[in-house]
């Protein structure tokens, strides 16, 4: 199998997820962005702190 394949098998499967829980990918989504933002403000916060 190449990466070409396994690609395409991951494309089918986040649309079939979200067709078949759009509630579940919308929660999923919406926690990935809460730890990106949290992680964002923790780099803020670092670089704030260096002389």
């Amino acid at each position: 199998m190449n990466k070409k394949h396994l690609k395409l098998g991951a494309i089918a499967f986040v649309v079939w997820y979200v067709i078949s829980r759009p509630e579940g990918a919308a929660s999923l989504v919406n926690s990935g962005l809460g730890g990106l933002g949290t992680a964002a403000e923790s780099m803020s916060q670092f670089v704030s702190a260096i002389p």
